[in-house]
């Protein structure tokens, strides 16, 4: 990607086929597949074993990994903490030798809500002090992936000498984004991470931006550097009632909330193409490298509209 380009990445519906009851890995498969041969700069899955759940995502991304050679593949967003940091370094390493560097995890702390309350509890985490642990977790990673024998303790975890091979394909692991809007986490991407993801609307990009940019600048580093990426939910076609409809069937299966709620807190987009590409126009000027795409509805459709229609912001 050239200093001046955006990158557009599709997500491959895992939550979504779950929740019709269609468990089938080999159609998400073939989604993926098509993402990359339409010409998609990168493909995400998302992350939640019980509270959403959906097929896990770094084997999804294993899988991917074999079937593709271009397109980066991501995680939008994975909950590092439901697994061990032994653990996670060394699925990660893996699919990162699979794809031959390709990886990048979105990561998250996750949302407080009784779902994911009874999710951490499921996989025997505490909830509580997550954001140390999650800080804590995904620098055990880190020296895990430099090659490092670790030893660490501390209230989270216990580690003794050791050390998780094969170490990741990139030097240094997969570049490590958070996701989350507000200004502790828009701080703690511009301290510690490579990147930052949020999922609010184009307004909230740009004063964003400069809190990360800063937290960067007094921790002594590039801001230039840091990834920056937006998660947008479309609703495609010309036909704006039954896109604003698609859209809100979509979030009100999805989420426990009201759909004009989840619009406030998310981007979202309901419309024709013209309409899209200036809507997304909006993210790339506010300063964001990278367009997530989930698309609401028929994804065998929109997955070939949608980076039609965006194709002129590349």
């Amino acid at each position: 990607m050239s200093e001046n380009s955006v990158s557009i990445g599709y997500l491959v519906p895992t939550r979504e086929a779950v929740m019709s009851g269609d468990f089938d890995a080999q159609r998400l498969l073939r989604l993926a597949d098509r993402a990359e041969q339409l010409g998609y700069d990168s493909i995400w899955v998302g992350d939640s074993i019980v509270a959403r759940a959906r097929h896990e995502p770094l084997a999804m991304l294993a899988a991917i990994a074999a079937r593709t050679e271009r397109a980066e593949l991501g995680t939008a967003v994975l909950l590092p903490v439901l697994r061990h940091p032994v653990v996670l370094a060394h699925h990660a390493a893996t699919v990162d030798q699979i794809s031959e560097g390709r990886l990048i995890l979105g990561v998250g702390i996750a949302t407080d809500t009784p779902t994911t309350h009874h999710e951490f509890e499921s996989v025997g985490v505490p909830f509580a002090r997550r954001v140390g642990r999650f800080n804590e977790h995904l620098d055990i990673c880190r020296r895990l992936w430099a090659g490092e024998k670790v030893t660490h303790h501390s209230d989270f975890y216990d580690i003794n000498e050791v050390q998780a091979l094969p170490t990741p394909h990139r030097e240094g692991g997969p570049p490590l984004w958070v996701a989350g809007s507000n200004e502790v986490t828009q701080r703690r991407a511009g301290r510690i991470y490579d990147g930052w993801m949020p999922i609010g609307q184009a307004e909230q990009f740009a004063p964003g931006l400069e809190v990360v940019q800063q937290a960067a600048a007094e921790a002594g580093r590039d801001a230039s550097l840091l990834a920056t990426a937006s998660y947008l939910t479309v609703a495609l076609n010309d036909d704006v009632e039954a896109a604003n409809k698609t859209l809100d069937d979509y979030l009100a299966a999805y989420y426990p909330a009201p759909p004009a709620a989840m619009r406030a807190a998310q981007a979202t987009y309901a419309g024709g193409a013209p309409g899209l590409v200036d809507w997304v126009s909006e993210f790339v000027e506010a300063g964001s490298q990278h367009i997530i795409i989930r698309c609401a509805g028929d994804h065998d459709q929109q997955i070939e509209q949608v980076i039609d229609c965006l194709e002129s912001l590349r």
